[in-house]
């Protein structure tokens, strides 16, 4: 076998089974939020590529490699799911750095997080000014959570004891002149009523490109000609 040809069977072998990889073991594989799936994502990363392209290792070694570093993963997920101990072990736990608006030094240090990590954080964050934190806690996915002081939080509807009107979720309708039949049969807003609308429109669903129902019940309509 020619040995691009075989480089290019590779590759497809290699990404298909890191599809496979991430689909079972689910998003959070993406967002790796935990210790193990870091590590995780690095090697089968190292493998699947080596697989792709270093034909001097023989192709049945990757395929175990691969194998068993998605088992470990599978199973460490699971015992962290069941077992608030071993989570914390196998996936780290969050750490408090600034408490009652106090830089905890010794948790910072623990961490391996400098002051200036600290302020870029919170700049990310739109805080300039230390004092303005009540607490922050760095997740166990890297990010940084803060709750600002009473005084420097935005005001809301409800401190201001405005009533706000219920919301729901939006659903689409019609996607690239489509009807979106799901959508359409498991929800309120059904095949009678949006042609109901589109009639009092004088549109078609071959005209449109997308609609939508809105967190407030009003519908959104896209034309593929608009004028």
């Amino acid at each position: 076998m020619p040995g691009y040809v075989e480089i290019i069977i590779r590759t497809i072998i290699a990404f298909s089974i890191l599809w496979v990889f991430v689909h079972l073991l689910g998003k959070q594989t993406i967002a790796q939020r935990t210790y193990h799936l870091y590590i995780a994502s690095i090697t089968m990363g190292t493998i699947g590529g080596n697989l792709a392209f270093n034909i001097k290792i023989k192709f049945l070694y990757f395929i175990i490699s691969i194998f068993l570093m998605g088992s470990i993963v599978f199973v460490l997920n699971m015992l962290s799911v069941r077992s608030n101990r071993l989570r914390r072990w196998i996936a780290g736990e969050p750490a408090t750095l600034i408490k009652e608006g106090k830089i905890l030094e010794e948790s910072m240090k623990r961490m391996g997080y400098s002051l200036d990590s600290l302020k870029q954080a919170l700049r990310a964050k739109d805080i300039f000014n230390l004092e303005e934190v009540e607490c922050a806690i760095l997740e166990i996915n890297g990010s940084l959570s803060v709750l600002k002081k009473p005084s420097y939080r935005s005001v809301t509807k409800q401190d201001l004891n405005i009533k706000s009107s219920p919301e729901s979720v939006p659903v689409e309708l019609i996607y690239d002149g489509k009807m979106l039949q799901n959508n359409v049969l498991n929800h309120t807003y059904d095949r009678e009523w949006l042609e109901c609308e589109l009639k009092k429109r004088n549109l078609a669903i071959k005209d449109i490109s997308y609609a939508v129902v809105g967190t407030k019940g009003n519908l959104y309509i896209d034309l593929f000609h608009d004028q």
